[in-house]
């Protein structure tokens, strides 16, 4: 396999986080908010140039985690549309950062 096939997958990222959170809060969402979650990640990595082909450092070591955490949770409470407690969300975000961590593993 090529690098190719370890490359972010939407798809893949949403049944990795549903297989690690409880039955409970996978009851309580559906994909589309869960998504949500994986689109304002994704937008923090872009607005605090994680996504940058130019870093000399790994994401790892410049990943301020509990700074993704209060950007994440600010913008689902800014948004009308989620309604996702807080404390799904650092769940969300955990399971989809271990996802992250999975693919790495691979390269």
């Amino acid at each position: 396999m090529n690098d190719q096939d370890y490359k972010f997958d939407e798809d893949e990222a949403l049944k990795f986080i549903r297989a690690e959170l409880s039955e409970d809060v996978n009851l309580k969402y559906d994909d589309e908010e869960i998504l949500c979650i994986i689109d304002i990640i994704w937008d923090y990595y872009e607005s605090n140039g994680f996504l940058s082909l130019n870093l000399d450092e790994t994401e790892e070591e410049v990943l301020d985690i509990d700074n993704l955490m209060k950007y994440v949770k600010k913008e689902v409470k800014a948004d009308d549309d989620l309604n996702i407690d807080s404390k799904d969300v650092e769940k969300i975000v955990k399971a989809e950062l271990d996802y992250e961590e999975s693919l790495e593993d691979f390269i």
